[in-house]
């Protein structure tokens, strides 16, 4: 992969933020329009008797109560889930939490998951980071009413990795996952299982959370359209579901698999004393070879493998996971509204880019053995552009932010909506470029998809379009953009504008080999992918994973056909 950085003699007009001002001005018809592009009914699927599962789930989703913070109990929603068939450890419980169990599954087994639903509001579950079918993908299209069940029927192709559960209804994604509905899902195969890594008690799995809460313990959410332009932000940290989360370990090393949980919070994870983290695996599984990095960036919806080892630490040591300082992920404006308290911005206690902990880790007993750091962990098939089907008219994924409106290839969410450039042939190899439309974009400005075939393929950029690039720079912000199916590979980022400071406070945290299905572009970047499209024809959703974006309309499908 390569790494690409253009200067420029303009400087981001984000570093005034006058745009944002118009946040708490919104029309009130805007929010109407959000709803653009409803969805029809479809009925839930029902088993198949041809289908013979090896393991078998009843997945329930309801409201409840879980003790969080000391004093009365939060109001959540929350996975209930038993195992009807299957290995006795397919189904992990996280003691205490509201977040839904653990899912363990080999690759090739045939799964069932019988989804009901007792909440008062559509929702259906998506299988983030694994490849099934269209119809087993949790589409919007397929969204239960309360007293309803869906079930879903896949095989496991999916490589070792860690993947997630979490809801996809249209437009209420982010309210369900932020009160609680999500959970992880580990892959094992024999590649991983010859490694004889850290397992059982010495892996352990870290979902980070951000919430905010009011005096009787209930969860606030975005309460106000500037929560939801800029993404909705709390002010407490939770991991696994608990504040101020505390381990303890042997001194040996140990397997973290980390997982952003949060709707919009971005962090930049480093060990307190600056040691290295050493990555073993993202989204789509382990690497070819461990990376060790002075910290790691991790958005919304990604996951992190992280070999951590406490060999040779003494009894009583502790160490600390903070997210360290960085800048440039929001637009100017907003970082000063949450830095100094303006506007009663939530989560202004703990602003974005701050230096705050994560969590805490003690050595409690020492052990005189503890595995080793494989020098080799995985062989996956290296994509060159040369093997796409279209090497030199990348399809387009344009970003494009305003006061009024977040888009991906300026138009909003709808139904049976797809342009020419998103119908993707079945069973390719297709090489994509992500970037941002205002300003810098090979001089392509507002409506840069011009350069990708018209305006058919970017049609109507929307209000967005005509504020004009100005005030698209003034509104430029990251986007951690998620593509439903399989997983790409990264191949260059390029920089197309001078990001400074910003860019060199993020820049060394990106990993760049491996597999994705999820991205943080920053500001000013274009990034190319290569994604396969094989096995399965349908509709598959991409979006921004900033989930109060993606309930704005930031989000269109692929039709694979």
């Amino acid at each position: 992969m390569k790494h690409i950085i253009n200067p420029s003699r303009r400087r981001f007009f984000a570093q005034t933020g006058a745009g944002l001002l118009a946040y708490a001005v919104l029309p009130s018809w805007l929010q109407a329009m959000e709803g653009m592009g409803e969805m029809p009914k479809m009925a839930p699927n029902k088993a198949s008797p041809n289908f013979h599962a090896d393991v078998e789930i009843d997945l329930l989703c309801k409201p409840s109560t879980v003790s969080i913070l000391p004093g009365q109990p939060t109001r959540v929603q929350q996975y209930f889930a038993k195992l009807v068939k299957g290995p006795a450890n397919t189904l992990t419980e996280i003691p205490g939490s509201y977040l839904g169990p653990v899912l363990r599954f080999e690759k090739g087994q045939k799964i069932r998951i019988n989804l009901s639903s007792e909440l008062d509001e559509p929702t259906i579950t998506h299988w983030h980071g694994l490849h099934v079918p269209a119809l087993m993908d949790g589409h919007p299209l397929y969204a239960i009413d309360k007293g309803q069940s869906f079930v879903y029927e896949f095989e496991m192709l999916n490589r070792a990795s860690m993947n997630i559960y979490h809801p996809h209804p249209h437009n209420a994604t982010a309210s369900q996952v932020y009160h609680g509905l999500v959970g992880a899902i580990l892959v094992n195969d024999e590649e991983e299982r010859r490694l004889e890594l850290p397992d059982g008690e010495y892996e352990i799995p870290i979902v980070i959370q951000d919430k905010l809460f009011d005096a009787q313990n209930q969860l606030i959410y975005a309460g106000h359209m500037r929560d939801r332009m800029m993404g909705f932000y709390g002010d407490r940290i939770l991991v696994n579901g608990r504040p101020d989360f505390s381990l303890d370990v042997a001194s040996r090393a140990y397997r973290f698999r980390i997982l952003n949980g949060s709707t919009a919070r971005i962090y930049k994870l480093a060990w307190e004393d600056n040691s290295p983290i050493t990555v073993i695996g993202t989204d789509g599984g382990l690497l070819e070879t461990p990376v060790h990095k002075p910290y790691v960036m991790l958005a919304p919806g990604e996951r992190l493998d992280v070999w951590a080892d406490f060999s040779g630490r003494n009894i009583g040591s502790q160490l600390v996971m903070r997210s360290r300082s960085f800048s440039g992920v929001l637009p100017k404006m907003a970082e000063r509204m949450m830095g100094g308290g303006m506007g009663g911005m939530h989560g202004k206690t703990l602003p974005v880019g701050s230096d705050y902990p994560i969590f805490s880790v003690k050595v409690t007993r020492q052990v005189s053995d503890s595995p080793a750091l494989p020098g080799k962990l995985s062989t996956y098939k290296h994509y060159q552009i040369s093997d796409t089907a279209n090497p030199i008219k990348p399809v387009p994924i344009a970003i494009s932010e305003g006061p009024m409106a977040m888009r991906l290839n300026g138009r909003p969410y709808a139904y049976n909506d797809v342009l020419p450039s998103e119908r993707i042939p079945f069973n390719t190899l297709q090489l994509m470029e992500i970037f941002h439309t205002h300003g810098g974009h090979g001089g392509m400005g507002m409506m840069g998809g011009m350069k990708h075939g018209g305006d058919q393929q970017m049609g109507g950029m929307g209000m967005m379009g005509g504020m004009g690039g100005g005030m698209g720079m003034m509104m430029s912000m990251a986007h951690p953009i998620h593509m439903h199916g399989q997983s790409f590979q990264i191949i260059s980022r390029t920089l197309e504008m001078s990001g400074g400071e910003d860019y060199a406070s993020v820049k060394d945290g990106f990993i760049e080999g491996g597999l994705k299905d999820t991205l943080l572009v920053m500001p000013g970047e274009s990034v190319k992918v290569i994604k396969p499209f094989q096995d399965f024809k349908g509709l598959f959703m991409y979006h921004c994973h900033n989930l109060e974006h993606e309930d704005m309309g930031m989000m269109r499908d692929f039709l694979i056909e």
